[in-house]
């Protein structure tokens, strides 16, 4: 049987493909606003702030987190970024750190590091953008230490049926405006499945939230 072309397929991206200047643009002027800054900080002091040892930042973005890495508890930070637009706004975030960061072009399915190398990993608003969120884990789970910790937060599918038919029906719509973000993945399932222990866990935004937040630590075992 002949297989006819779907033409809403793509290709997936390697790292040096991946360019949204649109995108970064819209996101590097968002994240500066004051009501989301208001959420965001806690939870970036949460996640990021947290982190210790030789930390992995996985989807470093704009660099936003770099402020967050604490030099009393963090060795260095090796951040990893797959898409070129962030990268150009992220790069002047490295030299005003307080900690060592090496940032590079790579993707989560596919980490440029041995494993077992960090004690903990960094993942904020990352795993709506993941071309293959189970092998994107199943990488951050390899490079990282037995005993090691997993900071997230993400926004995830909504707890509500209908809230979470709502995100369904409007995945088209944000995967095309920003950056190929799916409004509906359930994180947590991923994170579980992978095999990780979690230890905390909670989550942020109303029952009609249309993008709710989940915050969490997990072990490696």
């Amino acid at each position: 049987m002949t297989q006819q072309h779907d033409p809403t397929t793509t290709e997936p991206e390697t790292p040096s493909q991946i360019f949204h200047p649109r995108f970064a643009g819209f996101y590097e002027w968002y994240a500066h606003l004051g009501t989301e800054r208001r959420l965001t900080d806690p939870l970036r002091q949460e996640t990021a702030g947290q982190a210790y040892g030789v930390v992995l930042e996985v989807g470093a973005g704009t660099g936003l987190n770099f402020s967050w890495y604490q030099p009393e508890q963090v060795e260095r930070v090796e951040a990893i970024e797959p898409d070129a637009a962030m990268l150009a706004y992220a790069r002047p975030r490295v030299r005003q750190a307080a900690v060592p960061i090496t940032l590079t072009q790579a993707s989560t399915e596919a980490l440029p590091f041995p494993a077992a190398t960090f004690d903990s990993v960094v993942v904020t608003l990352v795993f709506c953008s993941v071309r293959d969120p189970a092998q994107g884990m199943r990488e951050i789970k390899r490079v990282l230490k037995p005993q090691g910790t997993l900071f997230m937060f993400e926004h995830v599918r909504s707890q509500r049926s209908v809230m979470a038919y709502l995100q369904d029906a409007i995945v088209p719509l944000t995967t095309r405006l920003f950056g190929q973000c799916h409004w509906n993945r359930d994180t947590e399932r991923v994170v579980r499945e992978a095999g990780f222990h979690i230890a905390n866990l909670r989550h942020v935004g109303g029952s009609f939230d249309l993008s709710p937040h989940l915050v969490l630590q997990a072990r490696r075992p």
